[in-house]
């Protein structure tokens, strides 16, 4: 089927309205995700636009680099716990040993925005279970262990971040430290799709990001973390890699890769204005592919 272009119809945009609003109210009334889903797809097969309330989009196919969908693509932004990613990758990069062990520090906690967190100074884990901790439930206490325990400490993982976004194409990324908690971490949409297709190819962020819970041992006790990103645990998603991020300046934002009815696809969502509004538009993104059909003769589409 064709995807009509342009902008909205008022009758589309008045489909998406009233289909957007009966899933706030599902969800406020107790039902669940795929609830309001329900209520999404039924504008996604009439309306053929998924009238995205997220500032910056970008749906693109990754085996060929093709866009499927676009709002502001090219405009850098804070990405907020995003940054975690790259602070992933390129500890990985570093071949440091993930059975390491990692003490939680005060360093480690007195962190600007860093609010509560369960992983309290004292604690010792594995560098893989800190990684897990960052990735999964962005905890940003894990994050900043894992940078100031990297070579050179803060310092020298933030170069290191830095120089893999230039490899990497980044042009627009600027990372000033590990965690994401500062609002000049920044990268546009189009720069954040290939930091996720980067972090798709290493198994261990793959495992991690996507974990729906994982239990480390904290001052004696077993302590259950879990994931930020609701949609791991929603049977209808198949989610490769993905990692939420907030902070007042960057919104809600979300960024994954997940393979919708056989084809791979990295969706970013950055400055969605509400709670549950980044896990709307990513249901109403996979609705609206599956609604049009997601075979390669699917054409690009520009958001206003």
């Amino acid at each position: 089927m064709a995807v009509i272009k342009g902008l909205q119809s008022a009758s589309t945009r008045a489909v998406s309205k009233a289909a957007f609003g009966a899933f706030v109210l599902l969800v406020s009334s107790g039902w669940s995700l795929q609830a309001g889903a329900r209520a999404i797809h039924a504008s996604a097969a009439e309306g053929r636009d998924p009238s995205l309330r997220s500032t910056s989009v970008l749906v693109v196919d990754p085996t060929n680099s093709s866009v499927l969908l676009s709002k502001n693509a090219d405009v850098a932004a804070p990405i907020a716990s995003i940054t975690k990613l790259m602070t992933s990758l390129v500890v990985l990069d570093a071949g440091q040993s993930l059975s390491e062990r990692i003490t939680v520090t005060e360093a480690d906690v007195d962190l600007p925005k860093g609010g509560y967190s369960r992983l309290k100074v004292g604690t010792t884990l594995s560098r893989g279970d800190i990684m897990h901790l960052a990735l999964m439930s962005s905890e940003n206490h894990a994050a900043h262990a894992l940078g100031r325990n990297y070579p050179g400490g803060i310092p020298a993982i933030v170069r290191a971040m830095n120089a893999k976004a230039a490899a990497l194409g980044m042009t627009t990324a600027h990372f000033v430290e590990p965690t994401g908690l500062s609002s000049e971490n920044v990268a546009s949409p189009a720069d954040l799709s290939k930091l996720v297709i980067a972090a798709s190819r290493k198994p261990i962020i793959r495992e991690f990001s996507t974990d729906p819970n994982y239990a480390v041992p904290v001052r004696g006790h077993l302590v259950e973390f879990r994931n930020t990103d609701k949609l791991v645990s929603n049977p209808t998603w198949n989610i490769v890699v993905q990692k939420t991020g907030y902070i007042s300046e960057a919104g809600r934002c979300l960024v994954m890769e997940a393979v919708i009815e056989g084809r791979s696809v990295v969706i970013v969502l950055l400055d969605s204005f509400g709670k549950y509004t980044r896990l709307a538009d990513a249901t109403r993104v996979k609705n609206w592919l599956q609604a049009i059909g997601v075979g390669p003769h699917l054409s690009r589409v520009s958001m206003r």
